[in-house]
């Protein structure tokens, strides 16, 4: 269900917003291979008021939301900007819903006999563990699922959570296509251009949605769906493009615009033009994607496809995702405390909320290596619930967010090497390998989770 753009008046309430209190630091590197720790600074759930820190947790509806207020309810999840300029998801039932979810819960996500045996040994078979992992989840105050997670299962489950699943409409249009390939947690594309010309990709989107999506449109259980994961959303893309070969449709659709634009297809392209046409590519990703999931999901939101890297800070993705998304979802790494300014220019430039749809730290005391994967490094497990609660504070400030999802639920299993090279040997889960959580963390992450509508208040978001 789309919504139009309304009045951003919360960015206004930004300079209103409670002033961050910073009592402790964490040492952290980048990648395990750095010469020196670096002290960071942590805002913790226990440097803010008594009323807060030891509130009661909160009170929630059956699908996780805020069960003190109940605004208009249409049976399925929508998302709203209210009279005070604040965006929030609500449920079916009608009650305001902050999505605190868990990506990639996977039945099978450790491979390796140590995982299989661990798993068969704690849950069973697979229905008792969708049921045992959903009831663990909501005990940490987890409320939902992000992507890659085994939805079938946990949402057979008699106590189902909320659940995101991503359809990858331009990576399975590339695998019958031909010439995409495995990069680091994500797909690449030849020259890093998407094949978003070609003349079969509409019909392609069609098809994938009325197979994949029309099936659960009546689901009141799913938030929304991802329709891709990190496209090659690139300040370079023009370039990129014009590299492709004249009769590829990409190519040519790339020499007929800056031909239009500059007079010749052969016009050495300026900073200007790389920034209207990677506004066009993202436009016209997110309007052939947004009319299958419209089409054939029309009860659902469209949250986009998984922004990462330089496209968070390029306006003209923001802009064309304005135009056809719900919610906009991004994938950050490499800010240890959340950028205000920068969240403040992505509802001016979209007009939209946004989701943090992936974010981790790892600890060097559980033994693996930490070498794969993007997120920060710190020292201990009880640094990592530092880590969580400081940047899910600053997400909370922030009127324009409207959930997270910790990326992952389970380490990576370095005995699988069927994994993309971003998932090999890091400490990443809430749980081992051996489905054992790691209680530090798990401790913080519980106390913020299980009072995030009373932390809304607190920030003036209620």
């Amino acid at each position: 269900m789309h919504h139009p753009r309304r009045h951003l008046r919360s960015l206004a309430l930004l300079p209103l917003l409670a002033s961050a209190v910073f009592a402790q630091t964490v040492d952290v590197k980048k990648k395990p291979s750095d010469a020196d720790w670096t002290p960071h600074p942590v805002r913790l759930v226990a440097d803010l008021p008594p009323a807060v820190r030891d509130a009661p947790p909160d009170r929630l509806s059956r699908h996780g939301g805020d069960a003190r207020d109940r605004v208009r309810a249409t049976g399925f999840f929508r998302v709203e900007q209210t009279p005070a300029g604040h965006w929030r998801f609500v449920d079916p039932d009608g009650h305001p819903y902050y999505n605190v979810g868990m990506a990639v819960v996977k039945v099978s996500v450790g491979r390796s006999e140590t995982a299989l045996a661990a798993r068969r040994a704690k849950y069973g078979d697979e229905a008792a563990w969708a049921e045992k992992t959903a009831d663990e989840l909501r005990a940490f105050g987890f409320n939902g699922t992000g992507a890659w997670s085994d939805d079938r299962h946990l949402r057979a489950n008699p106590r189902p959570l909320p659940y995101t699943p991503v359809w990858n409409f331009m990576s399975e249009y590339g695998k019958k296509r031909g010439g995409t390939y495995q990069l680091p947690g994500h797909i690449g594309y030849p020259e890093g251009a998407i094949f978003v010309f070609d003349p079969d990709f509409p019909k392609f989107c069609d098809e994938h949605a009325a197979r994949h999506l029309a099936p659960l449109k009546d689901d009141p259980w799913i938030v929304g769906h991802f329709s891709d994961n990190e496209l090659p959303f690139r300040p370079n893309t023009l370039d990129g493009f014009l590299r492709l070969p004249a009769d590829d449709p990409g190519g040519a659709a790339a020499r007929e615009w800056i031909g239009k634009r500059r007079g010749s297809p052969e016009a050495k392209p300026s900073d200007e033009d790389r920034e209207a046409f990677l506004e066009h590519v993202v436009d016209t990703y997110y309007a052939i994607v947004s009319a299958a999931i419209r089409k054939h999901a029309p009860n659902h939101l469209y949250l986009g496809s998984r922004l990462h890297g330089r496209a968070l800070r390029r306006e003209a993705v923001w802009r064309a995702a304005g135009r056809h998304l719900d919610v906009v979802s991004v994938n950050i790494y490499g800010m240890w405390t959340p950028d205000k300014s920068l969240f403040r220019d992505w509802e001016k430039w979209s007009g939209r909320p946004f989701l943090v749809t992936e974010w981790y730290v790892k600890g060097m005391d559980t033994g693996l290596a930490n070498v794969s994967g993007a997120g920060w490094v710190v020292k201990t497990q009880a640094d990592r619930g530092k880590f969580y609660q400081h940047f899910a504070l600053g997400l909370l400030e922030a009127p324009n967010c409207v959930g997270w999802h910790w990326f992952r639920h389970l380490d990576n299993d370095p005995a699988d090497l069927t994994t993309d090279p971003s998932n090999r040997d890091s400490n990443k889960g809430l749980y081992s390998i051996r489905y054992e959580p790691y209680p530090e963390l798990g401790d913080a992450m519980k106390e913020l989770n299980i009072r995030v509508y009373r932390l809304l208040d607190h920030f003036g978001r209620r």
